[in-house]
């Protein structure tokens, strides 16, 4: 295929205490694509992005794709004025939680030990999902895959997990659209003690991937995926860039038996967040959760099958549903790891 893009040259703690990062063949390239016309880009080397200052033009419709700060920016600027003020208020919150810190301990430590100690029980959460995807979901696709697997960090965050699947031995390509220094993709500059290398990092809205179609062997929506404001949309932009066979990965998005459920939850928080932090939780339509209604709709219009797995988060976690029902509360959100693999031709 003929490129569409040209790359234009801007400027020329201790180790991880985890296994260091395995030697693994060279990977082949990603081949990006416009995110305004949607025209395919020239194919840049992993390393390559991960690294070096370029910048992209698309010949067709003369996008600029720059890199800042070793983060590609993705994003147009029409997407970039739709959620500059979910970002702000993002950001606030996120800042007045404790997320974060100064030191890079803190950012190699996670998900399984949160040394500010001001979000432990949520890293709690995180901790189990992430070691069951490790031990579980990764190891069965690698197996049939046969080699390192190229995998799409979505709503990454500070990119602690495309750092752990680094060390892993796999590709991974983080996506947020929080660029920030302290819970954004500019916080995985900690991540250089342990693993010089960093993985590339793109800011771009999951509705509208940077990547040609059928690049990628598994996409992960870490805790992310019910942000999304229209979940077919969001799911089938992920679907595009898997190859056939790949996987689909929904971790830690909130799960209710009932669609009265996480609307009452949704008012809860809007009136919480008015009260805590003045602001309004509505400035991104996001969907927020998923119910089994709403994941049979996508297993329908996605022609896929949705395998529910259940991972152990402890007594307190276990014992919420039968709590809420002696209080007269409504019924708790559940965690649920939920996959499906694109089908083969």
């Amino acid at each position: 295929m003929q490129s569409l893009a040209v790359a234009l040259p801007v400027d020329g703690l201790a180790a991880a205490k985890e296994s260091p990062r395995r030697t693994v063949p060279a990977y082949p390239g990603i081949e990006l694509r416009c995110p305004v016309c949607r025209a395919d880009f020239c194919t840049l080397s992993y390393d390559s992005l991960a690294q070096s200052r370029v910048q992209i033009e698309c010949l067709r419709c003369r996008t600029a794709m720059p890199q800042r700060d070793g983060i590609w920016r993705a994003l147009p600027l029409d997407r970039q004025a739709y959620f500059a003020r979910f970002v702000y208020d993002y950001e606030l919150v996120r800042r007045a939680e404790g997320r974060g810190s100064d030191s890079p301990e803190f950012y190699l430590s996670l998900p399984y030990t949160d040394r500010t100690r001001r979000n432990s029980w949520q890293w709690s959460i995180r901790a189990r999902t992430y070691r069951f995807i490790e031990r579980k979901l990764l190891p069965a696709l690698q197996h049939v895959i046969a080699r390192p697997l190229a995998i799409l960090d979505l709503g990454a965050g500070n990119a602690w997990m495309s750092y752990r699947l680094g060390l892993l031995g796999h590709y991974s390509v983080a996506v947020d659209l929080q660029v920030n220094a302290f819970d954004g993709l500019g916080a995985a500059v900690h991540y250089k003690s342990a693993q010089p290398a960093l993985f590339p990092r793109f800011q771009a809205e999951l509705d509208h991937l940077p990547f040609a179609d059928g690049q990628f062997d598994c996409a992960i929506f870490n805790a992310s995926f019910h942000y999304s404001e229209n979940y077919d949309r969001t799911l089938a932009e992920a679907i595009r860039c898997l190859r056939p066979g790949g996987m689909v990965i929904i971790a830690d998005t909130p799960f209710y038996n009932r669609e009265i459920s996480g609307r009452a939850m949704l008012e809860e928080r809007r009136r919480l967040f008015e009260k805590q932090f003045g602001l309004k939780s509505n400035n991104l339509a996001s969907c927020e959760y998923l119910t089994s209604d709403r994941l049979l709709a996508l297993e329908a219009r996605h022609d896929l099958q949705w395998t529910a797995h259940h991972v152990w988060y402890g007594i307190q976690w276990a014992c919420r549903p039968l709590l809420a029902r002696l209080r007269s509360k409504r019924e708790p959100s559940k965690f649920r790891i939920y996959t499906a693999q694109v089908k083969t031709p």
